[in-house]
């Protein structure tokens, strides 16, 4: 453990100096990792089928080869909105 010497400062001094320059620079750091991120939105395969101009078989062999990350719950199946717009622009034409 290192000691921090504070020599000819001031209680007071010490105090704006805080104010002034760590604590500005706390709330920053806070403001950009704290961040709220937004709600994920989930596609059905019908919407996602409709946005890709594709077919349902299509779809499901896109699944199958890993093109596209399925998500379920119960028997239903959902794709995520920001993960089908990754995949159009990685494959986006140059």
């Amino acid at each position: 453990m290192s000691a921090i010497q504070f020599i000819a400062t001031t209680p007071s001094e010490l105090i704006k100096e805080i104010k002034e320059e760590i604590i500005p620079e706390l709330k920053e750091q806070l403001k950009q990792e704290f961040q709220p991120k937004e709600p994920t939105h989930y596609l059905s395969r019908q919407e996602v089928c409709k946005i890709l101009s594709i077919d349902l078989s299509t779809l499901h062999r896109w699944r199958k080869e890993g093109t596209l990350i399925a998500y379920g719950l119960g028997n239903r199946v959902y794709f995520k909105r920001n993960e089908i717009d990754e995949l159009i622009n990685q494959n986006r034409l140059k």
